[in-house]
């Protein structure tokens, strides 16, 4: 296919076409996008295992509130790094190469995590393992927002978000059952740790038989290759007009020179851009909900479960989450991101708010328990129903298509270096003004949050990524 006979006006924007695919067609899409997102569901189970994990690995690794803060934090230390790493990697070498990458350090990273004799390696295991989590955030995203069709993108790239909730909550429920069944014998938290090893080997042999992303085929002139791929999850005429939008881009992007630190610094649009993602990134982390994911169990402990009912009752936060997502990914094909970010904001600011007062006010007993447990649960089902979907969603649409790796990463990068920020400091937060204090805390920073979506935050829903990217090069230049 000649694509310079067809740069030199705009071609038809490929939403125009009718995607008539037959269901072979849509069976394959729904199969790349089982399989990428088991990076999804390694990043939720590695994240989420650490909550159940860490009581039982405090006796024998001899940890201390400190080293217990270092050992949950490298993983999202080594997240900010993979972050970016990740994001240039699959700029310049691939999305699926790049997953396939990141599938070995997920195995690496957990049997270093279950065979950890001391707490060093335990913490240098957990960075490797976060190298492999802030990769996975990046690439998986922006490989699925590049394979979907415009009009299903929301939904797929949500399922990401999907399969993180569902590795959390078989965290939390695989964490429960091997405390029951090992009782409190000895290295009972290996066999937590040891089970992302699955999941992390369906990846890979999976990542193996999957097509490259058609725009960053494109990207790299490489348009037949990039014809193909559309074919696998197009009609034939939709994955014509599709690539002569994509190509068009491209061609246009390789004479611009977009993508990287240069063009960062030397292009104001792009800058204002990564601004708002940055804001993005950081609306998600403020809001305390890894707080909850990391140590949702203590904070149950402390309203006045006892260490095995909370451990069993943390299982409802992770229920609630995917049952939250499923909502979320129904509401992202009928509602406008930016709203729904807002919405979400205003929940979770109004939970974190109770929460704070509960705690305060309330006799310590089953009936502070049971509120603060029903006040997370609803944090929960605002923040995994409406303002995580959004969040990886938008970052893997705003940025241009030459750089989106890359300037998905860098934002990234400040939303696990937050991550990492909060929760390192909230065992002393809690531990120096007390969980009712620490909550209010972060409702101040919500209520920022709802005033930064409004003001900056745009409108993604309904465009392709091509004609999104010349809408916000309009409205930020």
């Amino acid at each position: 296919m000649d694509v310079t006979k067809g740069t030199t006006q705009a071609p038809a924007p490929a939403t125009t076409v009718p995607d008539d695919a037959p269901p072979a067609v849509n069976r394959r899409l729904r199969l790349i996008t089982l399989i990428a997102t088991f990076g999804g569901l390694l990043f939720g189970y590695d994240t989420g295992v650490i909550n159940g994990a860490l009581p039982y690995m405090t006796d024998d690794l001899g940890l201390t509130p400190v080293t217990e803060g270092m050992v949950t934090s490298s993983l999202l230390l080594g997240a900010a790094l993979g972050a970016i790493v990740g994001g240039r990697m699959s700029d310049a070498r691939g999305r699926r190469r790049t997953i396939l990458i990141l599938a070995v350090l997920f195995f690496v990273g957990a049997l270093g995590c279950t065979l950890a004799p001391t707490t060093a390696v335990m913490v240098v295991a957990r960075f490797v393992l976060g190298l492999a989590v802030g990769g996975a955030s990046v690439t998986v995203p922006v490989y699925l927002a590049e394979v979907s069709p415009a009009e299903r993108r929301g939904a797929l790239v949500t399922r990401n978000e999907l399969m993180i909730v569902t590795g959390q909550l078989l965290a939390f429920t695989s964490n429960a059952i091997i405390a029951q069944v090992g009782g409190e014998s000895g290295g009972v938290w290996r066999w937590m740790l040891v089970i992302a090893t699955l999941p992390a080997v369906v990846l890979w042999f999976g990542m193996l038989v999957m097509p490259e992303s058609p725009r960053w085929l494109a990207s790299q002139s490489r348009f037949s290759d990039a014809l193909a791929v559309l074919k696998q999850v197009r009609s034939q005429q939709r994955a014509d007009a599709e690539l002569a939008e994509v190509s068009a881009l491209a061609v246009k992007d390789e004479q611009e020179k977009l993508g990287g630190w240069q063009d960062l610094k030397s292009t104001p649009w792009i800058r204002k851009l990564m601004f708002v993602g940055f804001g993005i990134a950081i609306v998600q982390q403020i809001t305390g909900v890894n707080t909850i994911m990391y140590y949702g169990t203590q904070i149950l402990t402390d309203a006045g479960f006892a260490a095995d009912s909370a451990l069993t009752a943390n299982i409802a936060n992770g229920v609630i989450s995917v049952l939250a997502t499923f909502v979320g990914i129904w509401l992202l094909g009928r509602v406008a991101r930016r709203p729904m970010l807002m919405a979400g904001q205003m929940g979770t600011t109004a939970a974190l708010l109770l929460i704070g007062v509960f705690s305060l006010v309330l006799p310590a007993g089953d009936g502070r328990a049971y509120a603060v447990l029903a006040m997370t649960v609803t944090f929960l089902a605002f923040q995994q129903g409406a303002i995580s979907p959004v969040t990886w969603l938008m970052l893997s649409e705003i940025f241009p298509m030459r750089m989106r790796g890359f300037g998905m990463g860098v934002a990234a990068v400040v939303l696990w270096l937050t991550n990492f920020v909060i929760g390192l400091v909230f065992p002393s937060l809690v531990s120096g003004i007390g969980i009712s204090n620490t909550f209010f805390l972060f409702v101040v920073a919500g209520v920022f949050s709802i005033t930064f979506v409004k003001l900056y935050v745009p409108e993604t829903k309904g465009r392709t990524l091509e004609t999104l990217e010349a809408e916000l090069k309009a409205r930020f230049s």
